[in-house]
């Protein structure tokens, strides 16, 4: 009678067991299911830009964030105000796609950041220049020597004010440079604080025409200044659909803004707090097109990048081609 109530009591055992793991197993499957499902449904692209550009474009249009929908992805979108910030953030992991000028990826891969040049746009050495106050007495870049000298560090302009120094004579070490954002830059300009601003467009636009500052030297046969879009390497590596998708709403963007410059920046405009005047003249001295990153780009990139470290101004010497992005095509 003890032995029949053993195993009766066994048994049950048994039974309540089964069904607890059994109920704990459909439990974690469920789970798992739906974390699952909410991964596909809450995936996230991280895109930087700045204050002007295609991507600027592309954000206020909303057209790329509908077509990156229909791929599971809604696109976080953070404003910076130039091109090493952007990358800056893409070095700790809080961007996956962005767009700078030719510097900042000099910069950032120097500092280890794991970015891939993804494609660029033409060359345009109009869009960027050394300024000075309508009423200063620097006349030539050789009166730039021993004068102070306002710039975004690591930014594109930063190898066209090495480039305009080259050309002049100057060593880099005869200028006092004062790195500052564009915004602080244009303070400082403003009050005479400095002799002269490195800045790109729209900036650049908008300082002729509020203040009438004169362009001393802008990038024709200095430099080519093309605009480059850049991701984080992994995501690159993942997600090859993707950028396809921004790379074929980059072009559409590219060529409507070149078909409609009038359009775009009355459009522009009020997206980012500029005049519609300031607008057009960035536009009509820009170049268009967009292209993936050619071996004649990056050869452009590594003279950069050889000029940064012979001036010290990057710690080691970098190999670009190591950045361009490896395909299986």
């Amino acid at each position: 009678m003890i032995k029949k109530n053993i195993n009766q009591w066994w048994l049950a055992f048994v039974l309540l067991l089964s069904f607890l793991v059994s109920g704990c197993s459909s439990s974690t499957s469920g789970e798992s299911k739906e974390t699952a499902s909410n991964s596909k449904e809450s995936k996230v692209i991280n895109i930087g830009y700045q204050k002007f550009g295609t991507l600027n474009i592309l954000k206020a249009k909303g057209t790329l964030d509908k077509d990156l929908k229909s791929l599971g992805y809604t696109v976080k979108w953070t404003e910076f105000p130039g091109g090493p910030q952007l990358l800056e953030a893409l070095n700790v992991g809080s961007l996956d796609f962005g767009h700078t000028g030719e510097a900042p990826p000099i910069f950032a891969q120097a500092a280890g950041a794991p970015l891939v040049y993804y494609a660029n746009a033409t060359a345009n050495p109009k869009g960027e220049a050394i300024i000075v106050p309508e009423n200063s007495p620097i006349k030539t870049l050789e009166d730039l020597k021993g004068k102070k000298i306002v710039l975004n560090k690591g930014s594109n302009v930063h190898f066209l004010l090495v480039k305009a120094l080259e050309k002049a004579g100057i060593p880099y070490s005869d200028i006092k440079t004062i790195f500052l954002t564009p915004a602080d830059a244009r303070a400082a300009f403003e009050k005479g604080d400095v002799d002269a601003w490195v800045i790109w467009d729209p900036f650049l636009a908008d300082a002729q025409l509020a203040t009438k500052a004169r362009i001393l030297a802008d990038g024709e046969g200095l430099v080519s200044n093309r605009e480059f879009f850049l991701a984080a390497n992994q995501f690159a590596k993942d997600n090859p659909k993707v950028l396809d998708v921004i790379y074929k709403e980059l072009e559409k963007t590219d060529k409507w803004v070149q078909e409609n410059p009038k359009e775009a920046a009355k459009f522009l405009a009020p997206q980012i707090g500029m005049s519609v005047d300031t607008l057009e003249l960035t536009l009509n001295r820009r170049t268009f097109g967009l292209e993936k990153v050619s071996d004649q780009t990056a050869k452009d990139q590594q003279q950069i990048a050889d000029a940064f470290y012979k001036l010290k101004l990057i710690p080691e010497d970098i190999e670009v081609q190591e950045a361009l992005l490896k395909t299986n095509n």
